[in-house]
C-alpha cells in the first residue's frame, strides 16, 4: 500500500489527518484479516513551497522539511496512526529519480527541453482514464505549469532547471531538481513492484498528481500501476473545502491543545471516507459525547466483573456478537465507517443494557469486553487513560466503596460524603442505585 504523503512546508492539519486516519483503519481491517501489509508513505521534503518557506524563515528548505516533519509523526502519534514501514524522502532518492527518467527519454516517452525534462503526454493513449476525462477537459481548470519549453500543455515536468544559488542537483540535463510527480512513481516502484496493490491518498491528488504517476508508470513498465486506488473526500467548514488559500485551516498541534485525541479521530471518521467531511465544533462535541460513552461502558465493565457471581453465559454475548460481526462486515463493504460507527455504539447500548439487568455473567462481561476492545482497535480508538484499565485501581475502588456503603449503614453521612467526594475530585464519579453504588470516569 503506497499512500501520498506530506509535503512538510507547514503545519500537518485536519484535511491532511482524516486522509491518514482512514488509511490508518484501512490497514488496521486488512491486517485484521490476516494480511500482511507493506506500508509506504512519501515526504515530498523539496519543493517550490518549501524553498519560499525557507526563504521567509532565513534558514535552509532541509531545516524547514525536517521540523515540519518532526510535527507530524508528533500529531499522528497522539492520534494513534500506526506508523508505515517505509517513509522515503525525494532528496534522499534523487539517483532513483534520475535513473528513472533516463528511461523514460529511451523509451520516447519524455523528451529534455533547455534544462528541463517532460513527459510526452500524447504517447500515452490512455491518459486520463482514472478520472475518467479527456485531456482537453483535464487541462480546462486544473494545475497545468505553463511553460513555452513544453511541445503541448498537457506535458508535465519530470525535472526543472534550477537558477544558479538554489537547491538542485547534478544531472545529464544540467543542475535540477524532480518534478512533483515523478517521485512517487519512482519510490513506489523502487519498494513495492511495478504493480502496487493499492495505492491512494487525498482527492484532490487523482488530477494530475495520479493521473501522471500512471502515465509515466505504465509507460515505463507496460503494466497496470495500481489495482486499487483509495481516494478520501475533502473536509468542508460551513460546506467550503479546508485550504490555505482560503484561510479556514486548522492546525492539528493546536487541535490537540483543546481536544481529546480519541475525539478527534472519531470526528474524522464520521462520514463515507469517499464523501466530504463536515467539521466544526457541534461534530468535534459530538464525538466527545460518543466517546464518553465507549469510557462508561469500559468502566461500568470493570465495576460489576468484582460484583456478579453469575457463570453461566447469556444471550447477550450471542447478541453482541453477531453486532461484532456486522460491524466487520460494514468495515470489509468498502470501509463503511458510518454503518460500522452505528453497530459500535449498539453494542454500547445492548451492554449497559445487560448490565443494568443484573443479568449478565462473568463470561458475558469477559466477552462483552474482548469484543469492545476489538471494535476499538479496528477504528483505532485507544482508552489508556481509563483508570478501570488497571485491575488493581478498579480494587481499590470498589474497596472504598464497600467502606462508603458499611459507613451509610451505621449513618455515618460524614465518612461517606467524604469518600464520594474524594472520589470525584480524582475524576470517579459515583452513583447510587437500587443495586448498589456504581462509579465511572469523569468525561475527559
Amino acid at each position: 500500500m503506497y499512500v501520498c504523503g506530506l509535503t512538510p512546508q507547514g503545519s500537518t492539519h485536519v484535511g491532511h489527518a482524516r486522509t491518514f486516519v482512514v488509511f490508518d483503519v484501512l490497514k488496521r481491517v486488512l491486517e485484521f484479516k490476516g494480511f500482511n501489509v507493506l506500508h509506504v508513505q512519501n515526504f515530498t521534503d523539496i519543493d517550490d513551497k518549501i524553498i519560499t518557506k525557507a526563504k521567509e524563515l532565513g534558514i535552509q528548505p532541509s531545516e524547514v522539511a525536517e521540523k515540519y516533519t518532526v510535527e507530524y509523526f508528533e500529531v499522528m502519534d497522539k492520534l494513534n496512526v500506526k506508523r508505515a514501514q517505509l517513509y522515503p524522502k525525494v532528496t534522499e532518492h534523487i539517483e532513483d529519480i534520475l535513473h528513472f527518467i533516463e528511461r523514460l527519454i529511451e523509451k520516447g516517452k519524455a523528451y529534455v527541453s533547455d534544462g528541463d525534462v517532460y513527459f510526452d503526454v500524447s504517447s500515452f493513449p490512455e491518459y486520463g482514464k482514472l478520472s475518467h476525462q479527456k485531456v482537453e477537459e483535464l487541462i480546462a481548470g486544473a494545475r497545468v505549469e505553463p511553460s513555452e519549453k513544453k511541445r503541448s500543455p498537457e506535458d508535465f515536468a519530470l525535472w526543472k532547471a534550477v537558477p544558479a544559488g538554489e537547491v538542485g542537483w547534478l544531472s545529464p540535463w544540467g543542475k535540477g531538481r524532480p518534478g512533483w510527480h515523478i517521485e512517487c512513481s519512482t519510490l513506489s516502484i523502487k519498494y513495492l513492484g511495478e504493480t502496487l496493490d493499492i495505492h491512494g491518498g487525498g482527492q484532490d491528488l487523482i488530477f494530475p498528481h495520479h493521473e501522471n504517476e500512471i502515465a509515466q508508470s505504465e509507460a515505463l513498465t507496460g503494466k497496470p500501476f495500481a489495482r486499487f486506488w483509495v481516494h478520501v473526500g475533502y473536509v468542508t467548514m460551513g460546506n467550503v473545502k479546508m485550504s490555505k488559500s482560503v484561510g479556514n485551516v486548522i492546525n492539528l498541534i493546536d487541535l490537540l491543545k483543546e481536544w481529546n485525541p480519541n475525539t478527534i479521530r472519531l470526528a474524522l471518521l464520521g462520514a463515507h471516507y469517499r464523501s466530504p467531511l463536515e467539521f466544526n465544533e457541534d461534530v468535534l462535541r459530538q464525538a466527545g459525547s460518543n466517546i464518553s460513552k465507549i469510557e462508561n461502558v469500559f468502566s461500568l465493565l470493570a465495576t460489576e466483573s468484582l460484583k456478579t457471581q453469575q457463570t453461566k453465559q447469556t444471550e447477550f454475548t450471542l447478541k453482541i456478537d453477531k453486532i461484532f460481526s456486522a460491524f466487520v462486515y460494514d468495515l470489509e463493504n468498502d470501509l463503511d465507517l458510518p454503518n460500522a460507527l452505528s453497530k459500535l455504539f449498539e453494542a454500547v447500548r445492548v451492554i449497559n443494557k445487560a448490565v443494568s439487568e443484573r443479568e449478565c455473567s462473568q463470561s458475558d462481561l469477559k466477552s462483552f469486553r474482548q469484543t469492545l476492545e476489538r471494535m476499538c482497535e479496528l477504528i483505532g480508538i485507544r482508552f489508556e487513560k481509563i483508570m478501570a484499565e488497571d485491575e488493581l485501581v478498579r480494587k481499590l475502588i470498589s474497596l472504598l466503596l464497600e467502606i462508603r456503603e458499611e459507613a451509610r449503614k451505621r449513618k455515618d453521612y460524614q465518612i461517606a460524603d467524604r469518600i464520594r467526594l474524594e472520589l470525584a475530585q480524582l475524576g470517579v464519579i459515583v452513583e447510587d442505585t437500587p443495586f448498589g453504588p456504581r462509579w465511572k470516569i469523569k468525561n475527559q
